[in-house]
């Protein structure tokens, strides 16, 4: 007998899962609010991750192709605060160290560049002329996208290239004979236009002549401001901790030198740690959807005291009638949790496809926003089902 009465009271999985999809399954529509209040912070959680890591691998693979191997040596300033000059030798003697590979060069000028003479001075659109060396653009991971750089016969000669910021803001975005700006109180013409120098964004805003040429037509006196230095991967340390000395031995204490990509890596990190706004975000969401669960199982109980009488007439314990609701809480929450899931990472494959970045989804977004819409529908359902047990078979039934 007592055997048989322990099979009676024994509750299978299946059996559970049965039962406590009963009641989800009778209320769709309300069953559906719910779980979309889930879905919502838990996609949110999963799509800024996702978005994040997807972004950070990207720009990582990007700095990648650029390469990690570029320094830059600029002007620093003095001691009384004034802005510092490099020497003109500082390429050469740059150029001179064992591990470096590559030495191009800018050097700014206190010119102007318009689209014609008519044009008020203070209308400068943010742009600036420097002088360039002929190798400039591979220097800094960047092309020619119209028309034709620099070369040894344009490098003295009235001519100009663009970089790509600049030619956006001038409205040039072709090249035909005979195009001209206005630089300097005179003009050049146009020879090309860069592609964007991620490495370098002020060469993206510059409008770029030869040393010869700006020395001639714009009174530049030669000192170059920015000086790109490309070395061995394996020496770029070593090659750093030179370069102040090297290019301006009597002051190398008014040189600046950085690593570009060092930068851009620090960027990633700054816009990851703008995350934390959006994950409270979708913890809101969560815990709105969280309270819409626990709304669902007590009514639910409300609604149900005659099954749940009826259960416990005939022969449910305490621990059936709880586990069941907490098993339909749970359920519910689960369910919305996938679908939160399924959408968080359906918007960060569209988003870093259209920006072609690799796809990454973190397990930490996705299995770490299951855990957590398990743990709410769990909490929220925890009253309504200790509740649901210890209501009194004879008052549950007193309303069928």
């Amino acid at each position: 007998m007592s055997g048989t009465m322990t099979m009676t009271y024994r509750l299978r999985p299946s059996d559970l899962a049965r039962v406590a999809s009963v009641g989800l399954r009778s209320r769709r529509m309300r069953a559906a609010l719910s779980a979309l209040g889930i879905a919502i912070g838990v996609a949110a959680m999963v799509a800024v991750l996702g978005l994040s890591a997807s972004s950070q691998a990207g720009l990582l693979a990007e700095i990648d192709r650029l390469g990690t191997n570029l320094l830059t040596v600029s002007k620093g300033t003095t001691l009384f605060g004034d802005t510092a000059e490099l020497p003109k030798e500082a390429p050469g003697m740059i150029s001179r160290i064992g591990p470096v590979t590559e030495v191009q060069s800018t050097g700014s000028t206190k010119a102007r560049v318009y689209r014609s003479p008519l044009i008020p001075a203070i209308n400068t659109n943010g742009l600036t002329v420097a002088a360039s060396s002929l190798g400039l653009p591979a220097a800094v991971s960047t092309s020619v996208a119209r028309g034709r750089f620099l070369d040894a016969a344009t490098a003295g000669q009235p001519v100009v290239v663009l970089g790509s910021a600049a030619a956006r803001r001038l409205g040039i975005d072709r090249i035909f004979p005979g195009q001209r700006l206005w630089v300097g109180g005179q003009w050049f013409y146009v020879n090309g236009i860069l592609r964007p120098a991620a490495l370098a964004p002020e060469i993206d805003n510059s409008v770029l002549v030869g040393y010869a040429a700006a020395e001639k037509y714009l009174g530049f006196n030669g000192h170059p401001s920015v000086v790109y230095v490309r070395s061995d991967t394996e020496q770029v340390g070593a090659v750093h901790g030179v370069l102040a000395a090297t290019a301006n031995p009597r002051n190398p204490n008014q040189v600046t030198v950085s690593q570009p990509s060092a930068a851009l890596v620090a960027r990633a990190a700054a816009q990851s740690a703008l995350n934390g706004l959006f994950l409270g975000l979708g913890a809101v969401a969560l815990l709105v959807g969280g309270i819409g669960v626990a709304n669902t199982m007590i009514i639910s109980v409300l609604e149900r005291r005659s099954e749940i009488g009826l259960r416990r007439a005939l022969g449910a314990t305490k621990g059936h009638i709880r586990i069941q609701f907490l098993s339909e809480a749970v359920l519910l929450s689960c369910v919305g949790g996938v679908l939160g899931v399924v959408i968080g990472a359906a918007a960060t494959a569209v988003y870093a496809t259209v920006k072609g970045w690799a796809i990454v989804v973190p397990g930490l977004a996705w299995g770490g926003g299951l855990v957590v819409a398990i743990l709410i529908g769990a909490i929220a359902g925890l009253l309504p089902a200790i509740r649901a047990a210890r209501m009194a078979p004879t008052e549950a039934l007193r309303t069928v």
